[in-house]
């Protein structure tokens, strides 16, 4: 089964890779763009500035204390040629293949004989190894080539990466287990690799690993920081902790890797305590996109309702891990709560990173850009996250290869299975060609223009002996949603619309979504947005952008009217609004609040889908809109309080 998730046991069963197929529209477009610009990208520019190379010195003997990079960009490689091996299974691209092949070779030339694999620390001129678990990634790095290599193995075999990651997780349990020094990595992911690999070869010795690494943490392991060893989940253990904090890539890979060992060990108490931290986080430290993080300073998790736009971090890779969490509980469960937030980060967190031709990336995805940024060169090495513009690579460049690999396996998300039948959880073009228990096939074509039309029908492509049943996933939004089954039509209710039969090659089944654009409301408590309104069409969350504005200089004066209703238009939306007049002040905190009678025209203000944002060049943007002053009241109507 080539799948990036499997567990040996859930409610629902990810479908291989194999079963599933992208056949174009709004994700088959930037699948394609990912295989053909994003993966050659990524290998150049790591080429370029010498990261390929430190394996080649290690190989060579010629290492010293002028090595390029950061300590992680190991993982860079490791996650690359992850991305490369689901995307030759995809497409049998043989250009992929190739690259597999000669990174292959410069990665196991740079192992030590003892498994030991990384180019920072353990070799002349360096620091010796493990010191600096705290921030030295070595154990991080090895969980992202135990990853590449679990695609490898689900879709060639065992090979030479395999070989290598064998070596070198063997290594770790030498060094780490039970009679090994209780140490743990700053950066958590070897956790979630080693039980991942467990699970690909049947071994069981890399998941209990993972388990006492999980274990392990919460008790003080690490040396403290100036950022508290909250930044290293290293404050409370993984079971008490009531929410995410901390560095957010480092929680969610923790968590991630916490489902894992949970369903191997059917550890219920374990999955409880993931569910009750994603119940908590997504109430109340996620974003409107699905974005989190929320601070700067550790790229972290806030408090509680602190979600202030123009200072959101919200780091793509806190997205991908999003994902990697959300799928396990999903996965584990059958809820389909958590696709319903992975719907919601895929169209407006990945989806907004890399640029239309594939080969620059934002970083970091704020929800409010005050000053346009300065447009960054294609030769241009970004020392800056959070810089407001697509960088063709960063210094601290995580981000690119995370896309590369999330979007290369993109379509096993798509779609699971249980005893009863199939269900399809992301809405795009697409084949699937599944097997029930039994023998029974459930084999279908998607056909649907989502997200810019509601209408997904899905056809059956094979007669099937006996009853099975197709399940779409009605998002939590979608109040009005109706669904076409024999020429009737009925309305259904968010969750999963079943239809069971026994099913012929020719039936159509048409889920009708209301894409229709709406308001939505922030909940109270996040200060700072309150008194504004966003703009949501279908799963795309809208933004306005300076250079849509009549007077670009009025962007920081802009309200807008509630009370009317968004009209769709090709591009977005459009709402109803206007500038109000803002002096020059020698003190910012004037005596009383504008007058409304003194501002401007009214007109009609177009929104774009988030994603779309500094795609035509630098700009301001904002997600929440100020509601005007003279309609600033309780949600209306027909408004979404607290989406």
């Amino acid at each position: 089964m080539t799948s990036p998730v499997l567990p040996s046991h859930g409610r629902a069963r990810p479908l291989g890779l194999a079963q599933v197929s992208l056949t174009g529209g709004f994700w088959g477009s930037r699948q394609a763009v990912n295989a053909t610009a994003t993966l050659a990208h990524c290998e150049s520019w790591m080429e370029r500035l010498g990261w390929l190379a430190n394996f080649d010195r290690v190989a060579d003997g010629t290492t010293g204390p002028d090595r390029p990079g950061w300590s992680f960009s190991d993982s860079e490689v490791y996650k690359l040629l992850e991305a490369l091996a689901w995307e030759s299974a995809r497409s049998g691209d043989p250009e992929a293949e190739a690259a597999i092949k000669r990174l292959t070779a410069r990665v196991a030339r740079a192992q030590d004989p003892d498994g030991y694999l990384n180019t920072c620390f353990g070799h002349a001129g360096q620091p010796p190894r493990y010191s600096d678990l705290e921030m030295g990634h070595e154990l991080y790095n090895t969980g992202h080539l135990l990853q590449a290599a679990v695609a490898r193995l689900r879709t060639r075999g065992e090979d030479d990466l395999v070989r290598v990651a064998r070596r070198a997780a063997d290594h770790v349990c030498r060094v780490f287990g039970p009679d090994g020094p209780a140490g743990i990595c700053g950066h958590p992911e070897i956790e979630v690799g080693l039980a991942e690999f467990g699970r690909a070869l049947a071994e069981e010795r890399y998941v209990e690993q993972a388990r006492l690494f999980l274990d392990r943490r919460g008790h003080g392991t690490l040396r403290d920081i100036p950022l508290g060893r909250a930044y290293f989940q290293d404050d409370v253990p993984v079971r008490e902790a009531p929410v995410w904090r901390g560095h957010a890539v480092r929680a969610l890979y923790l968590a991630a890797a916490a489902v894992d060992v949970a369903v191997e060990r059917g550890d219920d108490e374990l999955l409880r305590a993931v569910e009750r931290q994603w119940e908590r986080s997504v109430a109340r430290r996620t974003y409107l996109t699905g974005g989190m993080g929320s601070r700067h300073q550790d790229e972290g998790f806030g408090e509680d309702w602190e979600l202030p736009p123009d200072r959101a971090y919200c780091e793509t890779c806190a997205g991908v891990a999003s994902i990697m969490v959300s799928w396990r509980l999903h996965l584990a469960t059958g809820d389909v709560r958590y696709t319903d937030l992975i719907e919601r980060t895929l169209y407006n967190v990945m989806a907004t990173s890399p640029s239309a031709d594939g080969r620059a990336f934002f970083y970091a995805n704020p929800l409010h850009q005050r000053v346009p940024g300065r447009p960054a060169g294609p030769d241009e090495v970004s020392p800056r996250a959070e810089a407001g513009v697509r960088a063709a690579w960063f210094d601290v460049s995580c981000c690119p290869t995370n896309v590369a690999r999330t979007l290369a396996s993109l379509h096993g998300y798509l779609a699971t299975t249980d005893d009863e039948g199939l269900q399809i959880h992301q809405y795009a073009p697409c084949e699937i060609r599944a097997e029930l228990p039994g023998g029974r096939p459930a084999a279908v074509d998607v056909e649907t223009a989502y997200p810019a039309s509601g209408a997904v029908r899905v056809r059956i492509v094979a007669d099937a002996p006996a009853p099975w049943t197709l399940a779409l996933r009605v998002p939590a939004w979608a109040a009005g949603a109706t669904l076409t089954d024999s020429g009737r039509t009925r309305p259904v209710e968010p969750g999963l619309a079943r239809v069971r039969r026994a099913f012929r090659a020719g039936d159509e089944i048409v889920l009708h979504l209301p894409v229709e654009p709406r308001f939505t409301w922030p909940d109270p408590r996040i200060d700072a947005v309150r008194g504004c309104v966003a703009v949501e069409r279908g799963p795309e969350v809208l933004c306005v952008e300076s250079r849509d504005l009549p007077d670009p200089g009025g962007f920081d004066s802009l309200v807008v009217d509630p009370r009317s209703v968004p009209q769709a238009v090709p591009d977005g939306a459009l709402v109803r609004g206007r500038t109000l007049p803002l002096a020059e002040p020698s003190w910012p905190y004037p005596a009383g609040p504008a007058d409304p009678a003194e501002g401007g025209e009214w007109f009609d203000v177009l929104l774009r889908p988030y994603h779309e944002w500094a795609r035509r060049g630098p700009s301001g943007m904002r997600i929440f809109l100020p509601v005007s002053p003279e309609h600033r009241a309780v949600p209306l109507e027909g408004s979404v309080p607290g989406e």
